[in-house]
């Protein structure tokens, strides 16, 4: 079977959800045969990653994205793989991201989906690994979003990370000012700790 193909199935599947959907697609086009990292934010739910996912099915990308390695053993691991799960023991991060350049930097493209809020309730800071894979690689960052308020979801604008922090942030936070996420309360502020003059982050 080619590689096309479950694509798109993907992609069919993907569009008959969103007919019947209470959700508006609301999506800027990104390119298919395109490499970058994916935002998913506000991450309030796992219903947000699930709608992220018919985003970038509807939209025929090639996506991958990071889960606990827990949810690959047994019979659903060819099924989590199949969708482009890619197993993290969290237990041991170290070289993570190195992992992750490594394998874009030797030519695999695809556009890999990051919740960079890494939990479902609300929190002081976004995490970095996204931030730090789009210098060390260059890739471009695309904002996709889940807005409850409105119902409306999708991919927003597609930025680079310059390496002023703070500057590339205040885009970001920008982009997302307006977004709810399905569960308002557990909404995190776009920020990195890196932002914070140093000695004046709190821990969470």
């Amino acid at each position: 079977m080619t590689v096309t193909r479950p694509r798109s199935i993907r992609r069919g599947l993907a569009r008959a959800y969103w007919r019947v959907s209470r959700w508006t697609l609301r999506t800027t086009r990104v390119p298919e045969d395109g490499a970058g990292l994916l935002i998913g934010a506000p991450h309030t739910s796992n219903w947000d990653f699930i709608i992220m996912l018919a985003i970038t099915a509807e939209a025929g990308l090639p996506v991958r994205w990071l889960g606990k390695h827990t949810l690959f053993r047994g019979p659903a691991g060819p099924f989590m793989r199949a969708l482009g799960g890619i197993p993290v023991d969290r237990r041991d991060p170290a070289g993570l991201v190195d992992a992750l350049v490594a394998r874009i930097q030797a030519g695999d493209r695809f556009y890999l989906v990051v919740t960079p809020e890494g939990t479902r309730s609300a929190g002081l800071y976004w995490k970095t690994g996204f931030y730090r894979i789009a210098q060390a690689t260059g890739l471009p960052v695309v904002l996709g979003y889940v807005d409850r308020t409105t119902m409306t979801t999708g991919l927003g604008p597609t930025m680079h990370v310059t390496g002023d922090v703070r500057a590339d942030m205040d885009v970001v936070r920008a982009f997302y000012a307006d977004k709810s996420g399905f569960d308002p309360t557990r909404r995190t502020e776009p920020r990195l700790r890196e932002e914070e003059p140093e000695g004046d982050a709190t821990t969470p």
